[in-house]
């Protein structure tokens, strides 16, 4: 199903999914579910999806924005306001 390496930061929710960890600078973490048919959208060059992430606890804010080539593999990850959570941190 998955024939390229895994990203280190986002891990397959089924053919149609990333879910994602964000740390906000508090320290608060929230997951996301991204959906290719939903959030991600398409471009020239692939993909790209943009999230406005609010901690739930602590109302604080962070910006997730994702570029993809065509076949969903992400070529840049930015985060302003956070950090993404690699996948061997996840609990």
């Amino acid at each position: 199903m998955w024939p390229f390496r895994q990203d280190p930061h986002l891990k397959p929710d089924g053919p149609l999914a990333f879910r994602v960890r964000v740390r906000l600078r508090g320290g608060e973490v929230v997951e996301l579910r991204l959906s290719k048919s939903m959030e991600i959208a398409p471009t020239e060059g692939g993909y790209y999806v943009r999230k406005v992430v609010v901690g739930p606890k602590s109302l604080e804010r962070a910006v997730l924005e994702i570029w993809f080539d065509r076949r969903y593999r992400p070529v840049r990850k930015q985060v302003e306001g956070g950090e993404l959570i690699p996948l061997r941190e996840w609990a």
